[in-house]
């Protein structure tokens, strides 16, 4: 038999960005612990609302699943002595294990053979098992921060005021600090406070719902986006789609209401990016907007109540914005009293890193740098890049960014136009921030595009050169994330430049603050780059072995790197290319080592020998073109021509022969091959 599993952590409101993370966690800690278990299941779904968590499992079976567990003792050689008698260890083992010596087994193992001992365990009920994983899996579920209340021992988001747990129609139970599992819930702690119990899982969110608890995150999330909506076209508008904002006002509420506002239209004259801030992130409001896009003067916000009058609760939350725009307005009129160019010296005053020193220093580092891409890619752009680079941090001392530190690039870019700055010098500002977050948007222009790379590699590059490397989870300036932005922005903007050659002038830059070793620091960034680059490219779909293949003997230029292993996977895909492959690893397992003496013809004594020697010369010669010309689908399709004469050779040509001259000069033969083939990748590491 089976039967549905709940659990609901009932506690006090919980902070609206710990929770979809600790579903997330949930989901995979249920199913490995019920594996672990060896109890089966079905669907495990995860619901929340601020003030509780859910696990439900469907058709969770009644008993674990019973085992015959095999436990290896000593040696058979020093289990019994030359006469099959068990010795001291065997008896001990058998002792150990509960078992007379006449059960004692011997089996061979990739080790030899040795004593076992087979041992049935039955399956215990699941609603004893989960008795005494629950406590366990209820403390391990991750949070940011956890606290501790009264003066218990356990800890988590929030105090935990109830829990429910049932197996079917049973509950299971276990205590959690000073809670006591069971049966009865609560509803909306204003609406419908009074405790209730749960009667029958299938009528779970029924049940909430009755008492105005709407528990599936996905039918709140589109009752409000139903709700926002309704509001707005009420004003002839619709609301900016924030799907960011939407996911985290969802786990605000458990019975979402809106109710839309107005603002004085005199603040329209403040740059929308401005108004929209102010609205989502200081009170979570979802803007209007007409079938233009252009901003209205109108609000929509989601309450956690049905309200009795709308008209009230919208005009206190028209005050409170009201103050906000003021103070976003005062901030924009005095901050435009002071010319970037002067915040620029500002930031002299303003220390981006302890041991990297100020924001101002690190503008002149990567200005540099972002000045060495420009005269390599684009020095028609360079003083473009250069004013960006210069400007682009200048926003960081303004009122406005001080007070809304989301819009930092975006007032930048604001100021810049209202100076007369250059449109690309402006948009530039705004987009060396780009990307903002993994898989976001991009720089378009390319002015920001190696302002934005230079700023991240500096970055990089400092923090790794003072020792503040990330390790685990632990990522505190988002390397990660800056170094695959670069790489994005890299291959976006098709940008034939060196890792090697860019860190090598960041590390000029950073010389005077660098604590670790120069080569260190050198050789660890390219490895963490490599890295990124790796799982980037196998997220898009990239084979392993080919990316692998590739990226053992290339990573700059990263846009030749690629292009080389987009033309590999699709070579890999034609009915010849396991056979080249095969061919190429014969090659390989027999050298062991390289050989570097020059291959010498006239020592050839078979026809054989002497073809493969001629089809690698013109080989050699006709990649010249598709490789300076980035013809990788060409340069594999030649090398593929190798193949026949290379198989011949190895059917008529013994390799290692006694005669050590003979010897050395086909594998250096070989060797050539080899390296031939390592233009492209390792084709020892294809699988086939």
């Amino acid at each position: 038999m089976a039967s549905d599993f709940l659990l609901e952590i009932g506690t006090e409101e919980i902070p609206a960005s710990y929770i979809q993370p600790a579903l997330d966690a949930m989901a995979a800690m249920i199913r490995k612990t019920l594996s672990g278990q060896r109890v089966s299941h079905g669907a495990i779904t995860t619901m929340a609302t601020p003030r509780r968590l859910v696990w439900w499992v469907t058709d969770v079976a009644e008993k674990q699943e019973s085992q015959t567990a095999e436990i290896t003792g000593p040696p058979k050689q020093v289990a019994f002595d030359e006469n099959g008698n068990p010795t001291k260890a065997a008896l001990g083992f058998a002792q150990a294990q509960g078992v007379p010596p006449e059960e004692l087994q011997v089996k061979q193992t990739s080790r030899g053979e040795y004593v076992v001992v087979s041992r049935h365990q039955p399956g215990v009920a699941t609603v004893e098992v989960l008795s005494g994983v629950l406590p366990d899996l209820i403390q391990n579920i991750p949070f940011p921060k956890s606290m501790r209340w009264a003066d218990l021992k356990v800890h988590f988001a929030r105090p935990i005021h109830w829990i429910v747990a049932l197996l079917g129609k049973d509950v299971v139970p276990f205590t959690f600090g000073n809670i006591t599992s069971g049966k009865v819930s609560r509803g909306h702690r204003f609406m419908s406070p009074e405790p209730f119990e749960i009667t029958e899982i299938q009528g779970y969110v029924e049940v909430l719902r009755e008492r105005f608890v709407i528990v599936d995150i996905l039918e709140r999330k589109e009752r409000i986006r139903q709700l926002v909506d309704a509001c707005a076209k009420e004003k002839s508008g619709h609301v900016l789609d924030d799907e960011d904002l939407l996911d985290e006002v969802v786990q605000l509420a458990e019975y979402p209401t809106a109710v839309s506002g107005k603002f004085d239209e005199h603040y329209l004259e403040l740059p929308q990016e401005v108004l929209i801030t102010a609205m989502r992130s200081h009170q979570r409001y979802f803007a209007v907007v007409d079938d233009t896009g252009k901003l209205m003067p109108y609000f929509v916000t989601v309450n956690n109540t049905v309200t009795r009058d709308p008209q009230m609760v919208a005009n206190g939350n028209e005050r409170v914005l009201r103050a906000r725009l003021e103070d976003a307005r005062f901030y924009y009129v005095e901050d435009q009293k002071v010319s970037l160019d002067t915040r620029v010296e500002e930031l002299k005053d303003v220390v981006f890193h302890s041991k990297l020193g100020t924001s101002h220093q690190k503008m002149e580092r990567f200005k540099a740098l972002a000045e060495f891409m420009a005269d390599q890619v684009a020095p028609d752009q360079k003083a473009t890049v250069s004013r960006v680079a210069y400007l682009c941090k200048a926003d960081l001392v303004t009122g406005s960014v001080g007070e809304f530190p989301e819009l930092q690039g975006v007032m930048g870019r604001a100021y810049a136009r209202l100076a007369n700055e250059d449109e690309s010098v402006a948009e530039g500002i705004f987009e060396h921030y780009l990307p903002t977050h993994a898989g976001g948007a991009l720089p378009s222009g390319l002015a920001g595009s190696l302002v934005s790379m230079a700023d991240k590699l500096d970055t990089v590059v400092g923090c790794f050169g003072v020792g503040q490397i990330p390790s685990g989870a632990a990522d505190p300036f988002a390397l990660r994330r800056q170094a695959l932005g670069i790489i994005r922005i890299i291959l976006q903007q098709n940008l034939s430049l060196s890792l090697s050659d860019l860190i090598e002038s960041a590390l000029s830059g950073l010389d005077s603050k660098l604590t670790e070793p120069r080569g260190q620091t050198q050789s660890g960034v390219l490895e963490f780059f490599l890295v990124r680059l790796q799982n980037y490219l196998i997220r898009q779909g990239y084979p392993n072995d080919v990316v692998d293949a590739v990226l053992a003997h290339h990573l700059d230029p990263v846009v030749e790197t690629v292009a080389k292993i987009t033309a590999l996977k699709e070579f890999k895909e034609k009915e010849a290319f396991g056979p080249l492959v095969g061919s190429v690893k014969r090659v390989v397992n027999i050298l062991k080592e390289p050989v570097e003496t020059p291959v010498d013809p006239e020592r050839f004594v078979t026809q054989a020998a002497r073809e493969l020697y001629e089809e690698l010369i013109a080989c050699e010669q006709d990649l010249d073109k598709p490789l300076a010309a980035r013809d990788y689908t060409a340069v594999l399709e030649r090398l593929g021509k190798l193949k026949d004469p290379i198989d011949r050779f190895f059917d008529e040509v013994m390799v290692l022969d006694q005669d050590l001259v003979l010897r050395q000069n086909r594998l250096a033969l070989l060797t050539r091959i080899a390296n031939l083939f390592q233009t492209m990748a390792d084709f020892s590491r294809i699988a086939l």
